[in-house]
């Protein structure tokens, strides 16, 4: 997923107000609710993969089976707006939509999006086993799938081999962050205005608390106990939040409060940094054929502390409302969108550094794919196939999640409190004081559950 958001900013499923929104028409139909009974309506995220699926889809999926797409297109927030509404009043205006392995579960629970395990079982072309496993069972609640993946990631470890190298260091495959921290130090400042790592520090559920709560699962830490006890200001939590903004005060990026994704990946590619970790899919951006860093970087496995692995899991992914009248279409469309084909198709017409991967274990046989992707394609397949978003951590949790904890409160809790870490970064307050009021919070949301 280069290029685009890698952690959802979501706004809560069940409590969206009504906004006025607007799509766009895509290439492959002429609106909302056109072309008449054999056609189906799509409504789906504008990241670069979904705009060339949107420019295959009629002289392909449409030319094969006689299905006109009708595509309605919005920036992420907007279409998770347009979404939680749409979905939960099952209105059945839309047949298909693009959610996240964050919203998917919840939907479920509710009613909301249609069980897609007879129409995968049945499809033995769409080749249901091909999908990584963790992928599976994160679109899946009780045992029933409710979504297809369009493409995924993991997170791990980017460094630049030359500067380890030049100071005489090597980076274990699978590294703790204790040896992450010990090679920060070393590599802070072994160019000029070279710092040793960028880990994120902007407030936002989807920001900083995507990286910092695989660090609190590998240092045994969870937000909340399987019996939903607030664990935010627990000594596992302190630990590893601690640890966080010590290692980014000390050696990260500058403005590291501020610092997301994006700023990250611009430090690593600039030469500002010797390190990153974050998401699997910024490998893409790091090794494109215009990237400065561009074969000089190394990747590793996300690192740990008393967990064997510690990287997350994230997809866009295609799911089917509930309310939809035209769900055998739907599925064709869904099933055509992650098929091993169109993946060849987007190689084929647009480039293989375009497929929509981490996904399928097919794709990391493709020789094709693997001429695009060699540098990092066999690290991001092992990172997604190590994680476990049902336990991710070293206890058991009363909701699944790696970074996130799937229960439509937690985009609110982890946004606030992040903002609280956000300020410990700053130097504005301790970590202490911030998990203080973090756990505040967090008992708030866990008394509903308990009662």
């Amino acid at each position: 997923m280069p290029r685009t958001r890698t952690v959802p900013i979501v706004v809560a499923a069940v409590a969206a107000s009504a906004v006025g929104l607007s799509g766009c028409a895509g290439w492959g139909g002429g609106g909302l609710g056109s072309g008449g009974g054999n056609s189906i309506n799509v409504l789906m995220v504008n990241n670069p993969q979904m705009v060339d699926l949107q420019r295959l889809t009629a002289d392909n999926f449409t030319k094969q089976t006689g299905i006109r797409v009708n595509f309605t297109v919005l920036p992420e927030n907007d279409l998770r707006d347009k979404a939680s509404q749409e979905f939960s009043s099952q209105a059945g205006q839309y047949d298909v939509a693009t959610l996240s392995n964050f919203e998917i579960p919840i939907y479920a629970h509710a009613g909301w999006v249609a069980d897609l395990t007879a129409y995968s079982k049945a499809d033995t072309a769409f080749d249901q086993a091909d999908i990584l496993p963790p992928m599976t069972s994160a679109l899946s609640r009780d045992g029933k799938l409710y979504g297809e993946p369009f493409y995924g990631e993991s997170s791990f470890l980017m460094y630049r081999k030359d500067v380890l190298a030049a100071k005489g260091l090597s980076m274990p495959k699978s590294p703790t962050w204790d040896q992450v921290a010990d090679i920060a130090a070393k590599v802070d400042g072994a160019q000029p205005g070279m710092k040793g790592i960028c880990l994120r520090g902007q407030p936002g559920w989807g920001q900083l608390f995507a990286p910092l709560t695989t660090v609190v699962n590998t240092f045994g830490g969870t937000w909340f106990t399987k019996d939903w006890t607030a664990q935010v200001d627990a000594q596992p939590f302190k630990d590893a939040t601690n640890f966080y903004v010590d290692l980014v005060r000390a050696h990260g990026e500058a403005g590291a409060s501020q610092a997301g994704f994006t700023e990250c990946l611009n430090n690593l590619t600039q030469g500002k940094v010797a390190m990153w970790y974050d998401a699997t899919s910024a490998a893409g951006s790091l090794e494109a054929n215009d990237s400065p860093v561009k074969g000089k970087i190394g990747y590793a496995a996300a690192p740990v502390k008393v967990t064997k692995s510690s990287g997350w899991l994230y997809t866009w992914a295609w799911a089917v409302e509930q309310a939809s009248k035209k769900k055998d279409n739907a599925w064709k469309f869904v099933a055509w969108a992650s098929s091993k084909d169109y993946e060849n198709l987007v190689g084929s017409k647009i480039g293989w550094s375009s497929v929509p991967a981490g996904k399928r274990a097919s794709t990391y046989d493709n020789p094709e794919y693997l001429k695009a992707a060699g540098a990092f394609a066999a690290e991001t397949k092992a990172a997604i196939e190590s994680v476990d978003p049902d336990n991710p951590g070293a206890q058991p949790r009363p909701a699944p999640g790696i970074q996130f904890v799937d229960i439509p409160e937690f985009p609110d809790l982890g946004t606030k409190v992040s903002q609280y870490v956000s300020s410990a970064i700053a130097g504005q307050t301790t970590v202490d004081q911030a998990l203080k009021q973090g756990q505040d919070l967090a008992e708030r949301v866990a008394k509903s559950y308990k009662n």
